[in-house]
């Protein structure tokens, strides 16, 4: 027992030893394995990239009067500002005059006429001169009716006109005498004169007489 005990003294001693040493011994530094780091690249787009408009803004500066500057003596210009003058419409002007080819003058006894026989004036008198008396050897008077209130037309009627002598043609002109007058109560008289030679080719024309003529419509009264 005497022997064993020096011998676990001796045994605790070298571990405690042992044990020291092995705590004293410096540790292996641990190098950081490299870490792989993804950097993120943006892919381009065909988006333009717009610039940020910055907007400075001036104070108004309320009641502050901006003080005026003195005149000096310079020479002031006037710009010259041209205005196109309105037209102005005269009312009044005469028409320009219808064309009247072979012919000297048209002459109508009167504007206005009325319809049938019991209302007078119920017809008007025309008389023409022809230009040219040797060659013209017939006048024909062409006439239709006009709505005053629609663009609707009668149908034309030729008129032999009466020679009286010296180139002079002479008609007395009725509602009757114009075809579809049951169709027409108030209405213009739309007219035009035709010359023609003896193998009947023309040899005037005038231009349409329109809303020069017109036709009224008869309302007889009783006389008490």
């Amino acid at each position: 027992m005497k022997k064993i005990f020096p011998v676990l003294i001796l045994t605790f001693l070298s571990l405690a030893c042992s044990i020291e040493q092995v705590v004293l011994l410096p540790l292996p530094t641990s190098t950081a394995a490299p870490t792989s780091t993804t950097t993120y690249t943006p892919i381009p787009t065909a988006t333009p990239v717009t610039p940020t408009l910055t907007f400075t803004s001036t104070p108004t500066l309320i009641g502050q009067k901006t003080p005026t500057p003195e005149q000096s003596p310079t020479a002031t210009v006037t710009p010259i500002i041209s205005v196109t003058p309105l037209v102005m419409l005269d009312l009044d002007s005469p028409t320009p005059a219808p064309q009247m080819d072979g012919f000297v003058s048209v002459l109508v006894s009167r504007y206005e006429f009325f319809k049938g026989a019991k209302c007078e004036p119920s017809s008007v008198e025309f008389t023409v001169q022809a230009a040219n008396p040797i060659k013209t050897k017939y006048v024909l008077l062409f006439a239709r009716f006009k709505s005053m209130r629609a663009e609707r037309y009668g149908k034309w009627t030729s008129i032999p006109m009466q020679a009286i002598g010296a180139g002079t043609y002479f008609y007395d002109l009725h509602s009757s005498d114009i075809l579809e007058e049951v169709y027409f109560q108030t209405a213009w008289v739309e007219y035009q004169l035709v010359a023609t030679n003896q193998a009947g080719r023309e040899v005037g024309r005038t231009d349409i007489f329109k809303e020069k003529l017109a036709m009224r419509e008869c309302v007889p009264t009783t006389t008490p």
